[in-house]
């Protein structure tokens, strides 16, 4: 017998009286651009809901000072995993999370979550702005690895036998694997603290270095989708230390997208280092939405 799908498990849990949940198994399920045009219906006069989506060698933990402070003024903020496996299937999980979500939503991403909510808000009528944090705002077809490579400078940008750990991980395609950040400087390598973490305190960052989340080589050269900033108003931080993504190329981007375009003295890490611009930034863009 064949495995349900994933939209028809989540669409068979079904609230029931009396605090208790009951599971029934449809045989269909709506699709996710009707869950979302619903949601867009039932809640179009709310304050948008805001979702933010971290990059790889991170978790949702990276947007804290961010998301307390969005808590403070009054919004509804979610910050989901991001399976950090894939463009396409990275962006299909986020965009079936935003579905469930009633109302009008902006979408956040830091870093590689720039790739991913590029591609999951084609399909969500309900995502009424996108907020770029320091990350890819990438065209159809382009890929991290080729948006390294756009300008000089990335510290990510050398022999990956420089700077990253590559581990197995269960069911990966011939030649996949985890790949971490190494700590240590490593030759053209500066090291994580300087490479990924400029900015942040030392303490932190070796806690970032433990802490860390991989990202499947694959992801890197998986092409990006119709983007959907064609048609969505953005907004976009762009660090201007920045070691991963050099500044240059995220204000190419972010000027091809016709975003709005603020500029903070800090590294990769701005979501932790300069959390007061970021939020201005997100509120901006959530004020613009109504």
């Amino acid at each position: 017998m064949p495995r349900p799908s994933r939209r028809v498990l989540v669409a068979a849990f079904t609230a029931v009286t009396a605090g208790s949940l009951a599971f029934a198994v449809p045989t269909t399920a709506a699709p996710r651009t009707a869950v979302a045009a619903k949601a867009t219906q039932a809640g179009s006069a709310a304050k948008p809901t805001i979702v933010l989506v971290h990059g790889a060698w991170a978790d949702a933990s990276s947007w804290n000072p961010v998301m307390s402070r969005l808590q403070r003024a009054g919004y509804t903020v979610y910050a989901p995993p991001n399976p950090l496996r894939g463009v396409a299937s990275d962006a299909e999980t986020v965009a079936d999370f935003v579905a469930t979500i009633p109302g009008p939503v902006v979408l956040v991403g830091h870093s590689y979550g720039g790739m991913v909510i590029t591609n999951a808000a084609t399909s969500l009528p309900n995502v009424k702005a996108l907020v770029y944090d320091d990350a890819y705002i990438p065209a159809q077809n382009e890929t991290v690895f080729q948006i390294n490579a756009a300008e000089p400078g990335s510290c990510v940008n050398v022999d990956p036998s420089a700077f990253l750990n590559l581990v197995p991980y269960p069911g990966a395609a011939s030649g996949d694997a985890d790949a971490y950040l190494k700590t240590a400087p490593n030759g053209v390598y500066q090291g994580f603290d300087s490479c990924f973490a400029n900015g942040v305190p030392s303490d932190q960052a070796s806690l970032l270095a433990a802490g860390q989340r991989p990202f499947a080589v694959s992801a890197g050269s998986d092409p990006s989708g119709a983007p959907a900033w064609k048609t969505l108003p953005s907004w976009a931080v762009v660090g201007t230390h920045d070691h991963v993504i050099p500044p240059a190329e995220q204000l190419a981007m972010a000027q091809r997208a016709g975003s709005h375009i603020v500029k903070v003295p800090a590294g990769h890490l701005s979501l932790i280092t300069r959390p007061d611009t970021v939020t201005d930034t997100v509120i901006a863009a959530a004020r613009a939405t109504g």
